[in-house]
């Protein structure tokens, strides 16, 4: 399918259970392949990015099985307790920076050979930090096309991991991937951190699911991390909680379309950050109410203008972008450069959408300022082969316009079932 065309509407109501988190999923996918013991995850995500993982993992050695029908929502992974066993590899990745970071950081401590690869645009994602953190402990890694990017040739190399700096300002999968493979250096390390953390919740989900695998790193504020020698420890059963950055789309449809909304899956015990998009609807003037496992939303009144600081939900920053069209006046998106280098440069590709549809934009290296005009249906919504581009735009029917949207497949990557979803809440 080409493209998907959404009817205009007015109206937003429903409840959705979301899709379990991609973050957590990959996380905890890779954990559970280096613990001690057997994991049982529930709620994993099944999408594009969670598949490239677990093919990644079962080439190296780590065996799936399950309990029940579903061969995703009951996985239980019997983990190789240190290293992967297999030492020589080519892996594909596809462009799921939450597999190809953090495998290539534990794939340098397992003392094999490894090729990494992905889709074109992951070949365009800079992982210089990364590389030179890991070269910076003993690890052998080259190029194999353009320098800094991918795709990797990684050999045996000998780790002293004592301590490693790494830069923390392009990307925080830099920083993650090194606290998850540290561990299997066996002895004590210490990450210090270069420059402003950047997404620093995405950090703390990190730290999170290392702790329910039996690893406890130590932090002083966000400059330095303290990972003691030790191995994970499958913790039994392992519950992935819903996407908060999914949930984002739905609870904005209810701020625009009267509501209520109620996600189902993510809500005050959550450990995403991305779960603070609701302090943005509130800004904007919605109704949210926030429960253990489910957040509801309602509006229907002309948004309220923003000026906010979004570097801590960098991918729920997109919802709010698209929220502008709707606002009583000027609003600007700030601190979220992070988003030239994710699955397209989000900075151009949102500020040329949203022109499109009738807003006049103003792009600067880390900002956007969005002026909302006359709502119009566009020709069509491009989608960059970026998900959150897709499914932020769906937004834009809310307005009583009709939308059509490029390549609706890109919406695999996390949530396949996106736009039956949405179309199921809007009318």
């Amino acid at each position: 399918m080409d493209s998907i065309e959404l009817a205009p509407a007015r109206r937003a109501a429903g409840t959705v259970r979301l899709p379990g988190s991609k973050s957590i999923s990959n996380r905890a996918l890779l954990l559970a392949a280096l613990a001690r013991g057997d994991t049982e995850l529930s709620g994993l995500l099944d999408a594009d990015d969670t598949r490239v993982m677990r093919e990644a993992l079962a080439q190296l050695g780590v065996k799936f099985g399950n309990r029940g029908q579903s061969p995703i929502s009951n996985n239980i992974i019997t983990g190789v307790a240190g290293p992967f066993p297999i030492k020589q590899a080519e892996l594909f990745l596809g462009n799921a920076g939450t597999a190809f970071r953090p495998l290539t950081a534990a794939l340098a401590l397992s003392s094999g050979e490894y090729r990494l690869s992905g889709v074109p645009r992951m070949h365009e994602r800079p992982i210089r930090d990364l590389v030179d953190a890991l070269r910076g402990i003993g690890a052998r890694i080259d190029y194999l096309e353009k320098d800094g990017f991918p795709p990797l040739h990684i050999y045996p190399g000998r780790i002293t991991p004592a301590r490693v700096k790494v830069r923390g300002d392009v990307s925080s999968q830099f920083l993650t991937a090194l606290l998850m493979a540290l561990p299997l250096a066996g002895s004590d390390s210490t990450i210090d951190v270069e420059g402003e953390l950047i997404s620093k919740p995405y950090v703390e989900i990190t730290l999170n699911v290392m702790r329910r695998f039996g690893v406890e790193v130590k932090r002083r504020g966000w400059e330095s991390f303290s990972i003691p020698a030790g191995a994970y420890v499958a913790p039994g059963k392992f519950y992935v909680e819903g996407d908060a950055s999914s949930a984002s789309y739905f609870l904005a449809a209810g701020a625009l379309g009267g509501g209520p909304v109620r996600v189902e899956g993510v809500g005050r015990a959550s450990i995403q950050g991305d779960v603070r998009f609701t302090e943005v609807l509130e800004r904007m003037g919605a109704k949210v109410t926030t429960k253990e496992d489910a957040i509801e939303v309602s509006g229907g009144k002309k948004l309220k203008a923003i000026d906010m600081d979004m570097n801590h939900i960098p991918d729920a920053a997109m919802t709010a972008a698209v929220l502008a069209l709707f606002a009583d006046g000027a609003s600007t998106i700030r601190n979220v450069a992070s988003w030239r280098v994710k699955e397209t440069d989000r900075l151009a590709a949102m500020a040329t959408e949203l022109r499109k549809v009738g807003a006049s934009v103003e792009e600067g290296a880390d900002y956007l300022r969005i002026t909302p005009g006359k709502l119009r249906a566009a020709e069509a919504i491009e989608t960059y082969d970026d998900h959150r581009m897709a499914m932020s735009f769906a937004l834009v029917a809310l307005g009583g316009v009709p939308v059509r949207i490029r390549d609706p497949q890109c919406v695999a990557k996390t949530f396949p079932d996106f736009f039956r979803e949405f179309q199921a809440i809007v009318g």
